[in-house]
C-alpha cells in the first residue's frame, strides 16, 4: 500500500538512448538541474566510456542550470561532445558564460552526429 504522504520521484531528464552512425545519442527532456541531473550525467558518462562521439539531444531541455553546465563540460573532458539544439534557456546559458564556444552547438542530430567536423 502506498502512502499518499511520500511524494513520487521526480521524472528525470534522460530520454531514449541509440547509436546513430559512429555516434550515441542521448535525449533529454523537461528540467535539468541539481535536483534531477544524476541519471542524465551517469547515462553520459557510461556511454563516453564505449563511445568516441556522443550527442546530446538537448531538443526537450526546458530548463537547466549551473548544474547542467558543469556536467556538460565534465562529459566533455571524456569524449567528444555535441550538443544538439539547446533550448532557449540553456542556450542563453552556453552563450553567456562562452561554453557555446567550447562545446560543439548543432541544429540537429545528423548534423551533430556527421563525421566530418570543420
Amino acid at each position: 500500500m502506498e502512502d499518499a504522504n511520500i511524494p513520487a520521484p521526480a521524472a528525470g531528464p534522460l530520454g531514449r538512448q541509440y547509436a546513430s552512425g559512429p555516434s550515441w545519442v542521448v535525449e533529454a527532456h523537461g528540467d535539468v538541474d541539481m535536483e534531477t541531473l544524476e541519471p542524465l550525467e551517469a547515462a553520459l558518462t557510461a556511454a563516453a566510456a564505449v563511445h568516441g562521439l556522443l550527442v546530446l539531444d538537448a531538443t526537450r531541455v526546458t530548463f537547466a542550470d549551473s548544474s547542467c553546465l558543469n556536467m556538460l563540460m565534465r562529459v566533455r573532458r571524456l569524449v567528444e561532445l555535441r550538443i544538439v539544439a539547446p533550448s532557449g534557456r540553456l542556450m542563453r546559458m552556453l552563450e553567456l558564460t562562452g561554453a557555446d564556444q567550447i562545446l560543439a552547438v548543432h541544429p540537429d542530430v545528423t548534423a551533430a552526429t556527421a563525421t566530418a567536423q570543420t
